[in-house]
């Protein structure tokens, strides 16, 4: 009774008008700048004690998970990072002019080249960053709001090209933390004074989107490098969702396993991630965002990979991945055989991703 009271309540132009309204409100406003909201990532991820399972006198040798770096030495990656929250309506509609559902997403893949200038006693590396390529495509309630490739010819005089060619320096440490942004502004000046749309150049060039662009969320704590087959650390990780509240997550990685690629060895960690409630007393201040999501199941899974190069120290393959789904079901499906369900699903999808070129 109390869920058929609760959805007769909700009426669906309200629901879809919240969810791809507020949450888009930013983006209809700002055509060049459709940015989902931030998530926020805790700076330092805790390692627990190693608890490998491994026979007495079979133990493997540890390996040491540390990036390594060698002045003048240059490597090419390619990081993506996506957003994508959509909402749907599936079986007879209500009202069929009240319900307007869709995807908004933002997607953005750059290509640079990594240059280390310096590496510190404490092997600390500041690192020059120019950027080769770039691709960024917004879509906003289904329709394609910016949509730039900087192969194309024809996007040669977009306002985004000007990111091409562009550099910055930062400073990364050994377990794959992005310690400090040093110099952004000659990039930063480049792109400024002639239009509002620049803004979007802008954003990509800000400190939050570096960080989160050279990171390696994968890594162990410097102090935990050391690991054998079957270790594994921890960190947390924060998305917000908009009306459907924040949820903060536990990422445990395991060393899986050393393999031999050729003259190589590989680290492959694996990650799976569970929702906690460390967070809890932060998440209680939106209890009314967390009183609306009550109304839908929710399933998800929250899954990565990182792959390093124990030889050179080398990252060649890094993601991390959460795709998240609400429904919520017509009180009276259950009761009424001869008629079609009705079910509003929304879904939301974050991807991080960095993989090495060359």
């Amino acid at each position: 009774m109390i869920l058929k009271k609760i959805f007769r309540c909700l009426e669906v132009i309200v629901i879809c008008s919240m969810l791809l309204t507020a949450g888009c409100a930013r983006e209809a406003k700002e055509t060049a700048k459709p940015q989902i909201k931030p998530e926020e990532e805790k700076p330092k991820v805790v390692a627990e004690e190693a608890k490998p399972e491994v026979k007495p006198g079979k133990e493997k040798p540890a390996v040491e998970l540390a990036l390594k770096f060698v002045a003048g030495d240059s490597t090419t990656y390619k990081s993506t990072i996506q957003a994508q929250r959509s909402i749907r309506w599936e079986g007879p509609l209500p009202n069929e002019g009240a319900f307007k559902g869709g995807q908004t997403s933002s997607s953005v893949e750059i290509t640079f080249a990594r240059q280390i200038q310096s590496v510190e006693d404490n092997g600390n590396a500041v690192a020059k960053i120019t950027i080769e390529a770039l691709k960024y495509l917004s879509i906003i309630k289904d329709n394609p709001a910016l949509d730039f490739d900087s192969s194309r010819a024809k996007d040669q005089s977009h306002f985004l090209a000007k990111l091409i060619g562009q550099s910055y320096t930062i400073e990364i440490t050994p377990a794959g933390q992005v310690s400090k942004v040093i110099d952004v502004s000659q990039a930063q000046a480049a792109l400024r004074g002639v239009s509002s749309a620049d803004k979007t150049a802008l954003a990509l060039l800000s400190p939050d989107a570096i960080k989160e662009r050279h990171t390696i969320p994968a890594m162990p704590a410097a102090d935990k490098k050391r690991l054998r087959t079957g270790d594994n650390w921890n960190g947390l990780k924060t998305f917000s969702f908009g009306l459907m509240g924040s949820k903060s997550y536990e990422r445990i990685y395991t060393l899986k396993e050393v393999k031999q690629a050729g003259s190589r060895r590989v680290a492959v960690v694996e990650m799976k991630a569970a929702p906690t409630t460390e967070m809890a007393e932060q998440l209680h201040q939106q209890q009314t965002v967390s009183s609306f999501s009550k109304m839908f199941d929710n399933t998800e899974t929250f899954t990565g990979q990182l792959q390093l190069d124990l030889n050179t120290g080398k990252v060649g393959n890094c993601f991390e991945k959460l795709e998240s789904e609400w429904i919520a079901v017509e009180p009276m499906a259950g009761q009424q055989t001869d008629k079609e369900p009705a079910v509003l699903k929304m879904t939301a999808v974050r991807l991080y991703r960095l993989e090495k070129t060359d």
